[in-house]
């Protein structure tokens, strides 16, 4: 995966691309009919609740490709913590640029930087447990670099990027392939980049076949405190190296911290990205410019 010196997508010119033309068309008629050409302005984006920036980078693109010759100072680090009535962004530069834009770049903006908020917050829901909170491929088509990316802002840690960079056998594979056994030998044969192999269990005595499969990984999927508690007691008694435990389904912040208390070493939630709401923020015009 190609990425910038910010950890964010090559790709990303042509993500914000297509987002401009989704939204501008040909012209911002609006714009061009109300504002005189040569009018400049300063703004300022600010943050309109508690949240943790993702999306700088995406922000700034927007205006790199819509008004080059607007001035943005910031964003603030990914990951950055502010508090209601924090600045973001502050530009200066073309009113017509600034208010073409401004609704693309504050999308981007608030969408990721409420996927960090989210992931900070289960992130501290764990704290002091050890657990890594991760992400799983519930993510919005075409934007699942950028997601990632804001997960990693908030604290959390990315689970497989895609099908390519990891195998994660499900209980469909288990079923085509005849068994956990015959599926494990079979990736075992074909996976000569060895990359990591995770198999699906959603009941505690699957995980005995698993003994001395060489799984990097087991997901445990929706069971309960009970069961993932009995599942680690006896994963420990295996002998090294034991596969990394991984707990998913139906984990709010209400459960999260139970969850960890069990022992597993990671906790995936596909709400990071398939449903946490969009950060409030505003950009706000200052005055014109002489």
């Amino acid at each position: 995966m190609a990425e910038t010196a910010h950890g964010l997508p090559a790709s990303l010119p042509e993500v914000v691309r297509a987002a401009l033309a989704e939204d501008i068309g040909d012209g911002d008629r609006t714009t061009l009919w109300t504002v005189p050409p040569g009018i400049k302005v300063r703004a300022r984006v600010v943050a309109r609740e508690p949240l943790v920036i993702a999306g700088g980078e995406a922000f700034v693109e927007v205006f790199r490709q819509v008004a080059p010759m607007v001035t943005v100072r910031g964003p603030l680090a990914e990951g950055t913590p502010l508090g209601s009535g924090d600045r973001l962004v502050e530009m200066k530069g073309s009113a017509r640029g600034i208010l073409t834009a401004e609704r693309t770049a504050l999308n981007f903006l608030a969408h990721l930087s409420g996927i960090a908020t989210l992931t900070r917050r289960f992130v501290e829901a764990v704290e002091g447990t050890g657990v890594g909170i991760t992400d799983t491929r519930k993510t919005t088509p075409g934007l699942r670099e950028l997601e990632k990316a804001a997960v990693r802002a908030g604290g959390g840690v990315n689970h497989r990027m895609g099908l390519y960079d990891m195998v994660l056998i499900k209980e469909n594979h288990i079923a085509a392939a005849g068994g956990f056994r015959k599926a494990v030998e079979a990736v075992r044969r074909e996976n000569h980049d060895e990359l990591l192999v995770q198999v699906e269990v959603a009941r505690p005595g699957q995980i005995e076949p698993l003994e001395g499969l060489r799984v990097d990984r087991v997901l445990l999927d929706n069971m309960t405190n009970e069961e993932m508690t009995w599942v680690v007691e006896q994963v420990q008694a295996w002998e090294e190296p034991r596969p990394v435990l991984e707990a998913s389904g139906d984990m709010s912040l209400d459960r999260v911290g139970q969850v960890a208390r069990t022992g597993v070493d990671l906790i995936s939630v596909g709400a990071l990205t398939h449903s946490a709401p969009s950060a409030n923020v505003s950009l706000l015009l200052e005055g014109i410019e002489p």
